[in-house]
């Protein structure tokens, strides 16, 4: 069983895309809540700034950086001591 799932055919091409997609969706969803995040606080997010976190694949950076949004001031304290965007993480 992978990843705990229950796909029919179980550790095909079809299930690995499905679980891809899934985990694309999930970190597409973590993106935008961290910029509404933002938005909602006051906070200005620029470019660059933008690009980096829509860049990012990485679970655990998206996770800390989610987390670090409710307590930021200035959108450049959600990438203190990150990695690059888009590194992937192994999750």
């Amino acid at each position: 069983m992978k990843n705990g799932s229950y796909f029919p055919g179980r550790g095909t091409l079809v299930e690995e895309t499905f679980l891809k997609g899934k985990a694309e969706g999930k970190a597409e969803g973590q993106r935008r809540s961290i910029l509404r995040l933002l938005e909602m606080r006051g906070i200005p997010v620029s470019d660059s700034q933008r690009a980096r976190i829509n860049g990012c694949t990485a679970p655990r950076t998206l996770d800390h950086w989610l987390e670090r949004a409710f307590s930021a001031t200035h959108a450049d304290e959600l990438f203190r001591g990150e990695p690059a965007a888009g590194q992937e993480d192994g999750r």
